[in-house]
């Protein structure tokens, strides 16, 4: 739901862009395919990846429509995912993934070329998981986070600040969330091995789990005629939405704990976090100059 035009005018506009650069700027990553807003909106894990997957597979279709080449274009796709606080299902998750979009690639499109299998993608840390209660909390959530994506295999990060729940970061915060990857990128060892937690039972069966479970969105997306006619039929969100809803329901009974706000809880003030605060004297100075743009 965050496309500026309609599905189909929007898959025109972006298959235009891949033809444009596969023959003017040919290193470009043409396009972010983004699984990131459908988490934060309210998705499981399963159907983050089966619904941004099936995005791709709309855009290589639509690119082969117009001849051309998934071994050359399909090298220049990238991924955007989310990672949420359910720290063994998220690495589970972007290896899921990872497995899935080679799959598809290969056997669905009938791709060869080794770079096009490869689903490279960046991860930010869950926006909608920070909350505005005890938001010191938010800096073990993200580090938990962001440490998920990289045993998961992702190329980039981004990792929230802890103020965020509350205004727009500041100086210090946005530092903590830098200082975070540094020290999971230089000390931990972890960025050190390729797929670390490989062989292990729990993670090998919750993989195998969702990329099953994705796999059955995907097929029932492929009976409706694929992804633009779900989203045009209110498939996708309806079961974004439903999930959302279960969730919070989840909350609300005590079902899903989330400390600090249904359980844990403890008198704050926030007075001391000195939150960035915008001179609202910048906003009145944007105003006159689109008032003069305008004139």
């Amino acid at each position: 739901g965050t496309y500026i035009f309609p599905p189909k005018p929007s898959m025109r506009l972006i298959t235009d862009i891949f033809e444009f650069c596969s023959n003017n700027v040919p290193k470009w990553n043409t396009i972010s395919i983004s699984g990131y807003h459908i988490r934060e909106a309210g998705s499981t894990a399963a159907q983050e990846v089966a619904f941004t997957l099936a995005d791709g597979i709309a855009y290589v279709e639509a690119a082969q429509k117009k001849g051309l080449d998934p071994n050359v274009f399909g090298q220049r796709l990238s991924f955007f995912f989310n990672a949420h606080n359910d720290f063994l299902e998220e690495v589970a998750k972007f290896r899921a993934a990872r497995r899935m979009w080679g799959k598809i690639m290969k056997e669905r499109f009938g791709v060869t070329d080794r770079k096009a299998q490869m689903l490279r993608f960046h991860t930010q840390t869950g926006g909608s998981t920070l909350t505005a209660q005890q938001p010191e909390n938010n800096i073990v959530r993200v580090t938990m986070q962001a440490l998920a994506a990289v045993l998961g295999g992702t190329q980039s990060l981004h990792t929230n600040s802890m103020d965020e729940a509350l205004a727009l970061p500041s100086e210090k915060s946005v530092g903590i969330a830098l200082k975070t990857q540094q020290i999971i990128a230089y000390e931990s060892g972890v960025a050190d091995t390729i797929d670390p937690l490989a062989g292990s039972y729990v993670i090998e069966s919750l993989t195998n789990k969702i990329q099953e479970r994705a796999e059955e969105y995907i097929s029932q997306i492929d009976n409706m005629g694929g992804m633009l006619i779900a989203i045009e039929k209110g498939y996708v969100q309806k079961h974004i939405q439903d999930s959302a809803y279960s969730y919070q329901k989840a909350v609300e009974s005590g079902d899903a704990i989330v400390v600090g706000v249904n359980k844990f809880q403890i008198k704050e003030d926030h007075a001391d976090m000195n939150l960035l605060k915008v001179d609202e004297s910048v906003g009145e100075r944007q105003v006159q100059k689109l008032k003069e743009l305008r004139e």
